[in-house]
């Protein structure tokens, strides 16, 4: 069990506060009996609300590596008016389970990146502003954490983590930084890791663009999920999953997640590619989804205010077509 009770989903003063919840709604259209699969349930921001669209009929599949999110599924369960499953897995695993078992689900979510369950809680390590273990697994049965890759990792690594995945601009500087703080001391704690990078970034750098550890703690993080590489087979087999005229839904939080995202989407939309001048089509290629959003969806100035963790979310949508 976790060392916090989890919160009653139905108390505004402690719930979740999901992110782009109407939009999210709209795009899926969701109708009684429907099979909803929501691949990052986390502390069931969206649970609610599906599950009130779907009715007594429909089927909510929660999918969650993190084990803390158990307990909240099973106050939503009790509380929910639909039938509900919960997959403890990493997304692009159960994803193929569901495909493997013929499931055709009507709508699928995915939600990525960390929730504020996992934020919240400093023992996990994901947070730079408070002290704590270096950490960050979203499944703290993996092997691999935080305080490993800093051990471990070669200096070129490092820094080629923080600048692609990160977009630090002094990657180089701070990975060097580590090394060397390496052979003194270990490096364990988010203190710690805050405390170099401060050191190795110019002074100018230090009060601009918000925290100067957020893009190596983003970096960290998704290095140590796997974050980049499960997205583009989780994307390939929710298509696999998600039945026709059913809709595919994705909230992403930063540019690297939302272009394979936008990428994924806009190549199963995409019909002919042969080139312009040809009279007749050659390539005989039809488009197996359509848009149901032109340009990625984002946060309404007051949802921003009310939650300012909403201000990077970037919600886009396609909706599956036969492609018989």
């Amino acid at each position: 069990m976790p060392s916090v009770l989890p919160i009653a989903l139905g108390n505004p003063a402690t719930a979740h506060d999901p992110v782009l919840v109407d939009e999210v709604m709209e795009l899926l259209c969701l109708r009684p009996g429907a099979i909803v699969v929501d691949c990052t349930f986390g502390a069931g921001g969206h649970a609610a609300r599906i599950a009130e669209e779907i009715g007594a009929d429909g089927l909510y599949i929660a999918i969650d590596q993190d084990p803390d999110a158990r307990p909240f599924f099973d106050i939503f369960s009790m509380q929910a008016t639909c039938q509900t499953r919960f997959i403890r897995q990493n997304f692009a695993t159960a994803l193929d389970e569901l495909a493997e078992e013929g499931v055709h689900a009507d709508a699928i979510l995915m939600d990525l990146g960390i929730s504020s369950m996992q934020i919240d809680r400093p023992e996990r390590g994901f947070s730079y502003a408070r002290q704590a273990p270096l950490d960050m697994r979203m499944d703290p049965d993996q092997q691999v954490s935080a305080t490993t890759l800093i051990a471990e990792s070669s200096e070129a690594d490092l820094a080629r983590w923080f600048r692609e995945y990160g977009e630090e601009r002094y990657a180089r500087q701070i990975a060097r930084a580590i090394v060397r703080r390496r052979v003194i001391d270990p490096i364990t704690t988010t203190g710690d890791l805050v405390e170099i990078v401060r050191s190795a970034v110019p002074a100018g750098a230090l009060f601009a663009g918000g925290h100067p550890a957020k893009r190596v703690f983003q970096a960290l993080r998704i290095v140590v999920n796997a974050e980049l590489e499960l997205l583009p087979p989780a994307l390939a087999s929710a298509f696999r999953v998600l039945a026709v005229d059913g809709a595919l839904a994705v909230i992403s939080f930063h540019s690297l997640e939302d272009r394979a995202v936008k990428r994924f989407m806009r190549a199963r939309s995409q019909g002919c590619i042969c080139p312009p001048d040809m009279p007749v089509c050659g390539c005989g290629r039809s488009p197996e989804a359509r848009s149901l959003n032109g340009r990625a969806v984002m946060p309404s100035a007051p949802e921003m205010h009310r939650n300012p963790r909403s201000r990077s979310a970037r919600l886009r949508a396609i909706v599956k077509l036969d492609a018989a």
